[in-house]
């Protein structure tokens, strides 16, 4: 009798073990990206929305969080691993894809990103339905953002004119930042955030563009001696990046599921994101500085001058995309007025 019982004990337990507990999330998701676990984007951004979720569902959903490329590939490959559904949910740059999201491409453009991610952040949200939306297909983007924009990082070279980047090998986020670099004289060299250290370590390349919070988790400010910026913040364009789910995956979410992920990565969250990445940002230059790293800000008639050097980007840009259909010049008007709009 007693051994009759215990088996049922164990079957019952065995029983919930598969099915759930009543406070067991109904719905797992898998969300796969690049960076390790002690990077600012994912403590401060990833897992706080994750738990966001979790929370406003009352634990229905669990989204699981694989750092570092944990699953499987590299991180040119998320935007595929997102729309074949290798995996359910990715966070990734799009500058990685190859050429996928040229619309959304206009934000990473010099000119555009005006000194504040929140704003940038939430013109790509205003704009997304309009001008945007066309090139997701096959993915659910959740919420598009950018980071505080690309700062030069100098292994051992102070940059303070356009000649002084002739020659050199920088390390490039994506085409448009290729497109900058080349402006500017130096060589673009196409290499992921988590295989710079040694690709600066090693010489392979003099510099790289990258914001400044990225320094911590890959301790840059050990390999450089210079974090170069525009005056009040201006950088050498920005980069685009999405959190995305598998469209099969999201459409067979349950419609209030879907609801409460929506409304918790809104105008808000997207507000949020940028401030949180704009903060990163000091503390990234903080660490770098106290190293005894150098903090080169140009002045107004040294960055007037890259910025007549870059601005052929913006028409290199807009002639390619309009070959392809897109009125480039119209995405590229819109965007800098809705972002100069959120900046207010």
């Amino acid at each position: 009798m007693r051994k009759s019982i215990g088996l049922l004990a164990l079957s019952a337990v065995a029983g919930l073990m598969l099915s759930g507990t009543a406070s067991a999330a109904e719905i797992t998701l898998k969300l796969h990206h690049f960076l390790g676990p002690k990077a600012p984007a994912h403590s401060k951004m990833i897992v706080p929305w994750a738990e966001r979720i979790e929370k406003a569902t009352n634990g229905r959903v669990e989204i699981k969080i694989y750092p570092s490329m944990s699953l499987g590939g590299k991180p040119p490959q998320l935007p595929r691993q997102v729309r074949d559904g290798i995996v359910d949910m990715a966070w990734f740059v799009n500058g990685y894809a190859g050429g996928l999201f040229p619309r959304t491409e206009v934000f990473e453009l010099p000119g555009v990103h005006q000194g504040s991610s929140a704003a940038t952040n939430l013109a790509m949200g205003e704009m997304y339905e309009e001008f945007l939306a066309e090139e997701y297909k096959g993915l659910k983007p959740i919420w598009l953002h950018v980071h505080g924009g690309n700062a030069m990082h100098m292994v051992d070279s102070e940059i303070r004119k356009p000649e002084d980047l002739a020659g050199k090998k920088i390390r490039i986020p994506s085409r448009t930042g290729a497109w900058v670099l080349e402006a500017l004289g130096a060589s673009p060299i196409k290499t992921s955030v988590p295989e710079l250290p040694q690709a600066l370590a090693k010489k392979v390349i003099d510099g790289a563009l990258i914001p400044f919070e990225i320094i911590p988790p890959l301790k840059i400010q050990e390999q450089t001696q210079y974090q170069i910026e525009g005056p009040g913040g201006k950088r050498f364009g920005t980069t685009t990046f999405q959190v995305a789910m598998n469209q099969k995956v999201w459409d067979n979410l349950p419609a209030d599921i879907q609801k409460i992920i929506l409304d918790n990565s809104g105008p808000e969250w997207q507000k949020e994101v940028g401030n949180v990445w704009d903060a990163s940002e000091k503390g990234g230059l903080g660490v770098a500085t106290k190293s005894g790293n150098t903090h080169v800000v140009l002045s107004d008639a040294e960055w007037t001058v890259f910025e007549g050097k870059m601005a052929p980007v913006v028409d290199r840009w807009i002639e390619e995309v309009s070959s392809k259909g897109i009125d480039g010049r119209k995405l590229y008007d819109t965007a800098v007025a809705t972002v100069k709009k959120h900046m207010k």
